[in-house]
């Protein structure tokens, strides 16, 4: 049976890593301070702030997903959802936090507006191009 604790260190907060043990299997998320990252990387910025729960390839197989109510969406797919047009819009809406996940619940991804704010030194335009590099990356990742 698994058990689910939440472990919140005060500051900015980002899923890491799911533990296993061999004889009683556990799962536990850790949330801690963001990393900060490069705003022009893209694929840095995915790698350590989504592919815990969303994987290295955005299948929504990372280590942290066993651990989430709901599973973690595939992100290779966002295009072929929405008639073949990754859309960008709705993305940026979901990382800013302004449009609610019912597979989400309490909210369980970070809404990275914030997070991305204060890694950007509280620069809007900063936010802005973290939020399109990410875009621009995870439209790279979508399924041809």
């Amino acid at each position: 049976m698994k058990t689910f604790q939440k472990l919140c260190v005060p500051g900015l907060l980002a899923m890491v890593a799911v533990c296993t043990s061999a004889q009683q299997q556990s799962t536990e998320l850790k949330h801690e301070a963001a990393p900060v990252t490069s705003a022009a990387s893209g694929s840095e910025m995915y790698k350590n702030y989504c592919a815990s729960c969303h994987g290295k390839g955005g299948k929504g197989d990372g280590p942290a997903a066993a651990a989430l109510k709901a599973a973690p969406p595939d992100l290779t797919t966002l295009a072929k959802r929405n008639d073949g047009k990754y859309p960008a819009q709705k993305v940026t809406s979901i990382l800013q936090g302004k449009e609610k996940l019912v597979a989400h619940g309490d909210q369980e991804m970070p809404v990275w507006g914030p997070v991305f704010s204060s890694v950007s030194g509280r620069s809007e335009g900063i936010v802005d191009l973290r939020i399109s590099n990410l875009n621009k990356f995870l439209e790279s990742l979508q399924a041809k």
